[in-house]
C-alpha cells in the first residue's frame, strides 16, 4: 500500500495582525493615560478608568471609587521643604555703611569733584576715589604738591575712623619714562601709590589696612592717543574695599553738601 505524502500546512501570513492589534491597543491606552495626567480632574479620571477597563478587562480602581485628586496634590506639595531666603540684613547694613563713607568723602572733596579733578564711585568692590595725578604730583615726579596734602589729610580723617581695608593704586599713561629715579612707568606708579599710602599712615590710618600697588600704564580709563586721555590715565585710585553685589554708580555731587 503506497504511503500518503505528508503535506505541510501553509504559512499563515495574517498572524502579524494579532500582534499589531495588541500593539495598537496598548498605544491607545498609553495616550489616554498621558492625556489624563496632563490635567487631572474627576471627569478625565473616569475616562481613564473606563478606557483601561475596556482595554485590559480589569478594574483599575477598587470599588469604583475615585480618589480626591486635589487632596492628594496638596499632600504631595506639603512634603517638599520650604526654602527660606537667606538673611540679607548684614548685606544691607554693609551697603549702608559704605554709602556713608562715600558721602563723608564727597563732603570733604566736593570742590575738587566739581572741578573734575576727583571722581567718587561706589561699586561691589567698594568705594573708589580717583584723583588726577596732576593734582598730586609734578610731571614725572612722586613728591606730593603742597595743595594736595590738605586734600589727602581730609580723606585720611574719614578713613582712620573706618575699619575696611584700603588699596592705593598708581597709574600712568603709556608714554615711556626713563631717568635716574624712575627707570619705567612701573616704578613711578608704585612710588606714587606708596607716597599716598605713607601720608595716610602718618595721619592716623592703620598701616595693616593699607596696600599700595603700582599698575603702570595698565587699565587706562581714557584714550592714550590724545593729551586729554593721557591726563585722565595719570591718576591715583584709593579704594575702600568691600563686597557688595551691585553695579557701579556715581555718587551725586550734592550728597553730603550742607546748604547755608
Amino acid at each position: 500500500m503506497a504511503r500518503k505524502k505528508y503535506q505541510e500546512e501553509p504559512d499563515n501570513h495574517e498572524r502579524w495582525l494579532v500582534s499589531y492589534a495588541d500593539f495598537m491597543t496598548l498605544l491607545f491606552a498609553f495616550f489616554v493615560v498621558m492625556y489624563a495626567i496632563s490635567s487631572l480632574n474627576e471627569g478625565k479620571y473616569r475616562v481613564l478608568s473606563n478606557a483601561l477597563n475596556g482595554a485590559f478587562g480589569t478594574a483599575m480602581v477598587p470599588g469604583g471609587e475615585i480618589p480626591d485628586l486635589k487632596k492628594q496634590q496638596t499632600a504631595l506639595i506639603e512634603t517638599f521643604p520650604i526654602i527660606k531666603p537667606k538673611n540679607s540684613e548684614p548685606l544691607k547694613k554693609e551697603r549702608e555703611k559704605m554709602t556713608h563713607v562715600a558721602r563723608d568723602i564727597m563732603s570733604v572733596l566736593e570742590p575738587l569733584v566739581r572741578e573734575g579733578k576727583v571722581r567718587v564711585t561706589q561699586t561691589s568692590r567698594g568705594v573708589s576715589i580717583e584723583i588726577n595725578a596732576s593734582l598730586l604730583f609734578g610731571q614725572g615726579e612722586a613728591k606730593l604738591n603742597g595743595d594736595s596734602i590738605q586734600a589727602l589729610k581730609a580723606i585720611a580723617e574719614v578713613l582712620k575712623i573706618d575699619t575696611h581695608a584700603i588699596q592705593v593704586e598708581g597709574f600712568t599713561d603709556n608714554l615711556p619714562i626713563k631717568n635716574s629715579t624712575f627707570p619705567s612707568n612701573w616704578e613711578l606708579s608704585a612710588t606714587r601709590a606708596s607716597t599716598v599710602a605713607r601720608l595716610f599712615m602718618e595721619n592716623g590710618v592703620d598701616e595693616n589696612r593699607i596696600t599700595a600697588v603700582g599698575q603702570g600704564p595698565k587699565f587706562p580709563v581714557g584714550p592714550n592717543e590724545t593729551a586729554e586721555g593721557r591726563a585722565r590715565n595719570r591718576r591715583v585710585t584709593i579704594t575702600i574695599l568691600s563686597v557688595l553685589p551691585e553695579m557701579p554708580v556715581d555718587v551725586p555731587v550734592a550728597v553730603g553738601v550742607k546748604s547755608n
